[in-house]
């Protein structure tokens, strides 16, 4: 018994010195971890990574327009190359070409309008002096005189009818101002082969021309005077008459007024105290100069995409770095004025990356300037 109870407490000794052991070397490990920490809080650590870099594109879009701009400039030189130089070639635009197109029908419907209504009017006054109490003998008009208006008149009238809409005549954007900065480059690279650039000022302050069209107005005014005189001829010869010549006198006399309320329209439909795009007559002013230079020229239609690419690459060690780079894509069409096509291309440029340094210093090429 004494044998089996000593070796139990021996045991038991042996138990509690090895728990003893294993607390002891768990202290010692945390007390060595948490100096560890300490340490490591307090000092560096041996070896640092650098920055794995980071790209923003939203800083800098303007600054790649840059390399952008130089690529029109380089295409402008390369269309105007293709371009006839015996010829004159006007940059098509469809906003401007429904303004030639327009200032031509009414500076020409001026003009035929005045001559026609001068003709009647001497056609009037010989029937009138005939029909006069005096008058020796009758002169007839034509019929189809009598039955309608001339046809100036109602192609006057069709021409009123299409600007009484509020539609302003306004050019076609293409992207950010892309198409006028290569028209400009154009305008750089061969100004003496463009007979205009399609939009931008057309000339409409033009003293000369705005007096011409207002004189053709007021020509037309004392023509339309003349005939309302001869109106009012006609309905006193009416009243004073009997019978048949009684209503041949009035039936003339309505046809007349009809034509008078043709001018009339005509006259107000063009708006000439008005300077807006609804007004005919300003459309003209502006441009009819456009259409006198562009008569004969060839037309060329462009179309262009410009993108600026820019990358700013940050890092901990070499700091901001900024990449360009630009894009152009280009199409062109040359043709007549009758719409026969004489040259067409497509054409694409990218610029290889420029490296800027933002300190200012220049890492290569001539961007700062």
């Amino acid at each position: 018994m004494s044998a089996i109870a000593a070796h139990a407490a021996a045991q038991q000794a042996d138990t509690r010195e090895a728990r003893t052991r294993l607390l002891e070397a768990e202290t010692r490990q945390a007390i060595a971890e948490a100096e560890r920490a300490e340490l490591l809080a307090r000092l560096p650590p041996g070896q640092a990574k650098p920055l794995a870099g980071a790209i923003d594109t939203r800083q800098f879009g303007a600054a790649g327009l840059v390399r952008a701009f130089d690529l029109a400039l380089e295409l402008a030189q390369q269309v105007c190359a293709v371009l006839p130089p015996d010829r004159p070639t006007l940059l098509y635009d469809p906003a401007v070409a429904q303004g030639i197109v327009a200032a031509r029908h009414v500076d020409g419907a001026l003009a035929r309008l005045a001559d026609e209504l001068a003709a009647r009017n001497r056609e009037l006054a010989r029937y009138i002096e005939t029909h006069t109490p005096a008058g020796s003998r009758r002169a007839a008009l034509p019929l189809l005189w009598l039955a309608a208006p001339p046809a100036v008149l109602r192609a006057g009238a069709d021409l009123a009818a299409l600007f009484r809409s509020d539609t302003t005549l306004a050019g076609i954007a293409y992207g950010e101002g892309a198409r006028a900065l290569f028209a400009s480059a154009m305008a750089r690279s061969c100004p003496a082969r463009l007979a205009g650039l399609g939009g931008g000022y057309l000339g409409e302050l033009d003293g000369a021309r705005h007096e011409r069209l207002l004189g053709r107005v007021r020509a037309l005014s004392v023509h339309r005077a003349t005939l309302a005189g001869h109106v009012a001829a006609l309905e006193r010869l009416a009243d004073a008459a009997k019978g048949e010549l009684k209503k041949e006198l009035a039936a003339v006399a309505r046809a007349a007024e009809g034509q008078l309320e043709g001018v009339d329209a005509f006259i107000e439909a063009l708006k000439a105290g008005e300077a807006s795009d609804r007004s005919p007559l300003f459309v003209t002013a502006r441009y009819l100069g456009l259409a006198e230079r562009s008569a004969g020229a060839l037309v060329l239609d462009v179309d262009l995409r410009l993108e600026g690419m820019s990358l700013v690459k940050d890092n901990l060690f070499t700091g901001p770095r900024l990449s360009l780079s630009g894009v152009a894509l280009l199409w062109y069409r040359l043709h007549e004025p009758d719409g026969r096509l004489l040259k067409a291309d497509a054409l694409r440029r990218v610029t290889r990356p420029v490296r800027v340094e933002l300190d200012g210093e220049v890492m290569r090429g001539e961007f700062w300037r």
